[in-house]
């Protein structure tokens, strides 16, 4: 058994495998969505210092840091990294999010991995030393080179170094809001804004996803006002 699954409270564990699909078929269970948004903050800061702290990066500019920490983070890394520590065959999901292969989907995998990160910390007393050797252990496995070519190609980190060129103390917002799917698969719109002005809009199953077509559809259209380099 992988590390970051002992457990001292069996119930914590349970719950942060237990996606909505599940309780939905389940009255009386609890989900792991808030689990989820936990998890999802602490990646994102140890992957932060991890980057910050590595000798390798010590002359890399902030841009460039940000676009890696992305890479380490995103829907299809923290899937990997679901499918390494034995998520794939644990992951307590609804009759239907089955049938729909979603033992095998990178968004429920990767929010999955999330919310198990979010309830170890709780199951070690918010002691983040706890933890932050295992999920280093995780970063440290991924090869230079994978996280290279993924960082060149984040939409979103690309959409704001342009913001941060052209606008002062000013970074794009999201918004994002569930428009239908199934409970397993909820599709999600999103938009992102520069102040009040609107950039770009993207649909998809899941709200990365969804915030990530969104940047992609801001900077086709900068390209085609001659704003940005094609």
């Amino acid at each position: 058994m992988h590390e970051l699954l002992k457990f001292n409270n069996g119930k914590l564990l349970r719950q942060a495998l237990t996606h909505r699909s599940y309780v939905n078929e389940n009255p009386g269970e609890k989900d792991n969505e808030r689990l989820e948004f936990l998890g999802d903050a602490l990646l994102t800061f140890l992957s932060g210092e991890y980057l910050y702290l590595d000798t390798r990066y010590r002359e890399m500019a902030e841009d460039e840091m940000t676009r890696r920490r992305s890479a380490l983070v995103d829907e299809k890394q923290l899937a990997k990294f679901a499918i390494e520590v034995g998520l794939e065959s644990l992951m307590r999901l609804g009759k239907g999010a089955i049938q729909d292969g979603g033992l095998k989907s990178p968004n429920l995998l990767s929010s999955t991995f999330e919310s198990v990160v979010g309830a170890y910390y709780l199951d070690c007393d918010g002691n983040i030393e706890k933890i932050r050797p295992i999920i280093l252990d995780l970063f440290k496995s991924v090869p230079e080179e994978i996280i290279q070519v993924r960082s060149n190609v984040d939409s979103r980190n690309r959409f704001q170094e342009w913001v941060q060129a052209n606008f002062e103390s000013i970074l794009p917002h999201y918004i994002t809001e569930r428009i239908g799917g199934q409970d397993h698969a909820p599709e999600y719109f999103a938009q992102v804004f520069v102040g009040e002005q609107l950039y770009g809009e993207g649909k998809a199953r899941g709200k990365k996803e969804a915030k990530k077509r969104s940047a992609e559809n801001a900077l086709t259209k900068l390209k085609k006002q001659g704003l940005i380099a094609e």
